[in-house]
């Protein structure tokens, strides 16, 4: 196999031998950053995740995808109400804090809401979900969310792309 240049396309079968050119071309998608929080039996609990999309709007659906090799992948695989952050640009380190740990909550602005999720402040959105289903997805768990609250504000967002983050500015 020939190795990626600037200038050239790679073209290959994704077989377990290469999974890093799999994973190097789902990284051509640029995607927001967002965290997503709940409450587990070893206090509030956050994860960086960059798989998020909006799924409907009746019923008001979005769905993440946390990976099952994941070290925080119990606290989240049976959450019955959790929240997603879609994090800004100015939230970079928010993003890093919770890459690395899972109670990054720490000199983080936050409150507990009445279902006992800790919600980060200041992000550009925050959906607050129950549970709605959850799919086998491979080496992730599909999970659907019904959103009960939402919340927005302006700003620029956070993004992922190539392994790095950025900004994208409207």
């Amino acid at each position: 196999m020939t190795m990626q240049t600037a200038d050239h396309t790679v073209t290959f079968e994704p077989v377990s031998e290469n999974t890093r050119l799999l994973r190097d071309a789902f990284g051509r998608f640029a995607t927001g950053v967002t965290v997503v929080t709940t409450n587990s039996g070893d206090g509030p609990v956050g994860i960086t995740a960059n798989s998020f999309s909006s799924v409907s709007l009746e019923p008001p659906l979005v769905l993440w995808m946390p990976d099952k090799g994941s070290r925080r992948f119990q606290y989240f695989e049976d959450a019955e109400h959790y929240a997603i952050h879609v994090l800004s640009h100015e939230q970079a380190e928010v993003c890093n804090g919770f890459v690395r740990n899972a109670h990054a909550f720490d000199q983080l602005p936050h409150r507990i809401d009445d279902k006992g999720v800790p919600l980060i402040e200041n992000c550009l959105a925050r959906f607050e979900c129950k549970r709605f289903a959850a799919y086998e997805g491979g080496d992730h768990l599909i999970v659907l969310g019904q959103v009960i609250q939402a919340e927005m504000r302006q700003g620029d967002a956070l993004t992922f792309f190539a392994g790095k983050l950025g900004q994208i500015a409207p």
